[in-house]
């Protein structure tokens, strides 16, 4: 069984017992967390697909961790003019495990 699920904006493939990472969500860790913007569901060969979402239709998931990604550095340069500018920064994750899909 699987589902496409609206987290934060951006639609994730989600199955049970896998772990993800995706933007930081509030919650301590070991909080519960239910998400209802259920896109799609697949079960084997039968496929409820949503209008925008499938009605009934849950995935739970279980926060594991608050963690920062990897570095991104972000170089720019314009040759010849003695411009040069270095940033980085690291984006702040949630890493969590989807417990059960409902519907």
């Amino acid at each position: 069984m699987y589902a496409i699920v609206n987290i934060a904006g951006i639609q994730t493939k989600v199955m049970p017992d896998e772990v993800l990472e995706i933007a930081h969500l509030s919650g301590e860790p070991g909080a519960k967390l239910k998400f209802d913007q259920v896109l799609l569901v697949g079960d084997g060969d039968k496929i409820a697909v949503g209008r925008p979402t499938v009605k009934g239709a849950s995935v739970s998931a279980e926060i594991i961790e608050h963690l920062r990604g990897e570095k991104i550095r972000i170089f720019k340069f314009k040759r010849r003019r003695d411009y040069r500018r270095r940033r980085g920064y690291r984006s702040e994750l949630t890493r969590i495990r989807v417990t059960a899909i409902s519907g």
